[in-house]
């Protein structure tokens, strides 16, 4: 269910959908949580990852996590799907960004109502 009614009122959520290195996976999903994310009815912390590659190439003037510009780079990461009441979404998308260790992570987002 995409949205829960609470006394009556239609709660709308955001689901955030990111990738990050699988070293920094645990410290990522831990900082969403603590800062709202993924809690649905009386569970906290909830979320869903999948392990993949993530292959990148750092232009001029990037300063990687790994790899050097110029280079093909390519590493295991987890792609985490988890989901937030909108109103704490700015909170959630600055958490993942001081927690991630790249320095333009991918993070896409979605409201469901």
């Amino acid at each position: 269910m995409a949205f829960r009614r609470q006394k009556d009122k239609i709660m709308t959520y955001c689901v955030i959908v990111l990738t990050v290195p699988e070293t920094h996976a645990d410290a990522v999903r831990e900082a969403m949580g603590q800062a709202g994310a993924g809690h649905i009815g009386e569970y906290a912390f909830c979320s869903f990852s999948m392990k993949g590659t993530g292959r990148f190439l750092p232009l001029a003037g990037a300063n990687p996590f790994l790899g050097s510009a110029g280079k093909m780079e390519s590493c295991t990461e987890e792609r985490i799907e988890t989901m937030c009441h909108k109103d704490k979404l700015p909170a959630v998308l600055q958490a993942i960004r001081k927690a991630h260790p790249y320095e333009t992570p991918y993070i896409y987002t979605f409201t469901v109502s």
